[in-house]
């Protein structure tokens, strides 16, 4: 009897971060059949637990993990062999996530980023720290409307991949794009990545704005002021401002300002009911990257002088103790200008 040779898969893709958006995306990489999926999980014992529940219960829950997708702890089993490696913990756990594994990580590997954030000490961009710890390689960064718990359910979701080099952005295009997953290309990696940072603190910002109960009118407003700014700030460091109208820009903006899964968008709304910044981290034990962003391109609009008053008000409401109602204040305040 003639049988079909099995075709091998067509890429071997390994995923770094147990988090929702890793496991989400572990999710849809598996559902093209020619894809073998690792996802790696720094905590051996989290890790066994979702490889034999297949389910991530701490941070998405009631979500089925295909079997096909391989968890593991072991960091050089995880690299060893991947034509792809999707980085998805956040923003100050890169370095050290990838200094487990840096000597398995395959020369050839395409380094894939979807962190949106600026590291606080440095400064710089996720795509920046890979490149720092691997050398001189293409890296595409992956921005837009990406809420781990609708993409992990098939629901349809829209998002840019980034990288000077276009092939490399094209390959991630082709492996990432299904039936429910549309995946852009772009040729502004820093422009993706920054407006993936910076959305984050506008979105603590309209969360702030729900907490004190201001309506729609109010967040309305304060997506289209915040949008201002995140084009002014990338225009200052010689961005594309075409890109902030973009899936990265607006479409990621508005997603995280409105959405209930929105993590940023809930600390910003505890912290407008009277909680504290220590109290909302101590209650959960999802990462919201705006908060440490909010130190970064504090210091970045200082240092370059540029107008951030959204952001500023964010910071000083996170670190500096001031009140949401008295942010809020100022802001309305500011002296009168065109738009």
């Amino acid at each position: 009897m003639n049988r079909e040779t099995p075709q091998p898969p067509e890429k071997s893709i390994c995923v770094l971060g147990g988090g929702a958006m890793g496991t989400a995306c572990s999710i849809v990489l598996s559902e093209e059949s020619t894809n073998a999926v690792r996802l790696w999980v720094r905590n051996p014992v989290f890790a066994s637990h979702i490889a034999e529940t297949r389910e991530n219960t701490r941070l998405l829950p009631g979500i089925r993990i295909p079997q096909c997708v391989d968890v593991t702890s072991d960091a050089s089993r995880a690299v060893i062999g991947a034509d792809i490696i999707l980085v998805c913990v956040p923003t100050r756990a890169i370095r050290d996530a990838l200094n487990t594994m840096l000597e398995h990580i395959p020369a050839s590997a395409l380094l894939v980023s979807a962190v949106k954030g600026i590291e606080v000490e440095t400064l710089v961009r996720p795509s920046e720290i890979i490149q720092e710890l691997l050398g001189s390689r293409s890296v595409v960064a992956l921005g837009g409307p990406c809420h781990a718990e609708e993409a992990a359910t098939g629901k349809p979701t829209t998002v840019v991949a980034a990288s000077a080099d276009a092939a490399a952005a094209e390959i991630v295009q082709r492996t990432f794009s299904n039936r429910h997953f549309r995946v852009y290309s772009s040729p502004d990696l820093r422009g993706v990545e920054l407006a993936g940072a910076l959305k984050n603190v506008i979105a603590i910002a309209a969360g702030i704005g729900d907490g004190l109960d201001f309506g729609d009118n109010a967040r309305s407003a304060l997506i289209t002021r915040g949008l201002a700014e995140m084009v002014r700030f990338g225009t200052a460091l010689g961005v594309n401002a075409q890109t902030f109208y973009g899936l990265a820009g607006i479409g990621d903006l508005i997603a995280t300002c409105g959405s209930q899964h929105s993590r940023n968008r809930r600390v910003g709304e505890l912290l407008g009911r009277g909680s504290t910044l220590p109290e909302i981290q101590n209650s959960t034990q999802a990462v919201a990257e705006g908060v440490y962003t909010a130190e970064s391109i504090y210091a970045i609009a200082a240092d370059k002088h540029i107008d951030m008053p959204i952001a500023r008000a964010v910071h000083d409401v996170l670190f500096d103790g001031k009140s949401p109602g008295r942010a809020t204040e100022e802001l309305m305040q500011r002296p009168l200008k065109q738009e």
